[in-house]
């Protein structure tokens, strides 16, 4: 059923649809989704307006044709059963006009795999503010290694299966659950879609400054998210985050359970520590003690998180040793806390932080990871929220462990307004009063140079960002081979 625009409103049969044309499928969640579809059997075709590496060489590893510029032709083209919008297409754009005037049917990335992916499956949805990825991630690397063969899609590339998706033939799928809108023609969060029967909250902090006018009103997306699962569901929600908990138990129908490494929870870290090889934890449930953990990650964060994993797979029916296991092995996520090198005893992480929470935390695991190494943090604000003076305070102290901080200083953005703009000035002012080193740049190659330059043996640069930075990283890699060959 569809409207006149073309909008499929109660969803499709999957055995109606043979080819699929993705519109946008250079984005890392769309291409991916092109990959999994391919890898599903269907026909998969998608277009943008340039496609570069990594997603070109990936999307012609997967089969999927791509076809650019954006034009009505590449329609004709692909003679798609249905086409998927991503949601950085515009309404005016020229795919989208064609699809609505040859009335083809038309979804969201969401929606579609709402459909096609999720019919008649346990959809095990991770959301919040932060550690999505990462902790999507654990989850689907547990159910892996307990044997239950699930699905999965997830924002990163996890390093267990070089990639962020895997089509199992098994009864639970796990998906990145985001709050960010889900089409031009579909404002609302795009983990609506998901048909979560089992979930996890990670934090609740305020976030997307570009589409949620205040705290109250990006809070309201996690209120509708929690009252869509059953009463015979599962939501595990972080006790850190008493808002979070809130949310849960006012708006939810199904179980709600707490996790926490700290204070009181139903499921508790205790005899928490860190070393080289991550974090070492007792875990206490309600039904007692369960044994020692390993975690290969650093970061109280990221514990949490694990415990919300741990929670939410004993909701699955998961044995406390199958988790145990699953725990152990995980390699993480790229651009997750991810080594990229060490040259001349320079040891080069790779984190995607952005939101000051995450920055603070990041920070802090790796101090506890590599305590009696310096620590230099070079941040690059690019998300629309971090732009913002929004966070400004909360940026000024959340550089605390690094001796020696960087920060580009971000381009104008259209949607953020001058009184808006985060004063990259002021908060280097204010970790200087903290006693850090601290200097900024709207000049990434001046950034860079100055960390080939000055870095000495033993240090660790942290380098956060949610985009390429520029290529910074691999710049500064290439210098440092020069400095120390």
């Amino acid at each position: 059923m569809s409207d006149d625009n073309g909008n499929v409103l109660s969803g499709i049969e999957p055995g109606s649809v043979k080819r699929i044309h993705l519109v946008g499928v250079a984005g890392t969640g769309m291409g991916s989704f092109a990959g999994m579809l391919k890898a599903a059997g269907y026909d998969v075709t998608g277009s943008d307006e340039s496609v570069y590496p990594p997603m070109s060489d990936m999307l012609a590893a997967w089969g999927v044709e791509v076809m650019t510029p954006y034009s009505p032709a590449n329609i004709d083209a692909a003679r798609p059963d249905l086409v998927i919008i991503g949601n950085v297409i515009r309404r005016v754009n020229v795919e989208a006009t064609a699809v609505r005037e040859r009335g083809i049917p038309q979804m969201s990335f969401p929606a579609a795999f709402g459909s096609l992916v999720l019919a008649g499956k346990h959809s095990v949805v991770v959301a919040g503010t932060h550690g999505k990825t990462t902790t999507s991630a654990l989850m689907a690397h547990v159910l892996v290694a307990a044997g239950t063969d699930p699905t999965f899609l997830v924002g990163g590339v996890t390093v267990n299966y070089s990639g962020n998706f895997r089509n199992g033939k098994g009864p639970f799928v796990v998906v990145e659950g985001d709050e960010y809108d889900t089409a031009y023609f579909d404002k609302g969060p795009k983990f609506m879609h998901y048909r979560a029967r089992t979930a996890l909250l990670t934090s609740v902090e305020f976030d997307h400054a570009d589409i949620y006018r205040d705290m109250a009103h990006y809070e309201s997306a996690y209120d509708k998210f929690a009252a869509t699962l059953p009463e015979d569901g599962f939501l595990a929600v972080a006790a850190s985050y008493p808002n979070a908990v809130a949310i849960a138990q006012r708006s939810s129908k199904a179980y709600v359970a707490t996790y926490a490494a700290h204070g009181e929870a139903d499921y508790i870290a205790e005899n928490l520590r860190f070393g080289p090889e991550g974090a070492r934890f007792v875990i206490r449930e309600p039904r007692g003690h369960v044994g020692e953990f390993l975690l290969p990650m650093s970061g109280q964060h990221n514990v949490e998180n694990a415990l919300g994993v741990y929670a939410a797979a004993r909701a699955l029916g998961l044995s406390a040793d199958q988790i145990r296991d699953g725990f152990a092995s995980f390699s993480g996520v790229k651009r997750r806390q991810e080594i990229r090198g060490e040259i001349g005893g320079v040891l080069v992480i790779d984190d995607f932080a952005h939101h000051p929470t995450a920055v603070r935390e990041t920070i802090t695991a790796i101090r506890l990871r590599y305590p009696a190494r310096r620590l230099w943090a070079v941040f690059e604000p690019r998300s629309n929220t971090s732009r913002r003076n929004i966070h400004e305070r909360e940026y000024k102290a959340a550089f605390d462990g690094a001796a020696r901080a960087s920060i580009r200083v971000p381009e104008p953005h259209d949607k953020v307004p001058i009184d808006e703009q985060l004063d990259i000035n002021k908060v280097v002012e204010a970790l200087r009063d903290h006693g850090i080193d601290a200097n900024a740049s709207p000049d990434t190659s001046e950034l860079v140079n100055r960390v080939i330059a000055e870095a000495q043996p033993g240090d660790v640069v942290l380098v956060m960002s949610n985009g390429a930075f520029g290529g910074f990283i691999p710049t500064l890699l290439e210098g440092l081979r020069a400095r120390f060959a």
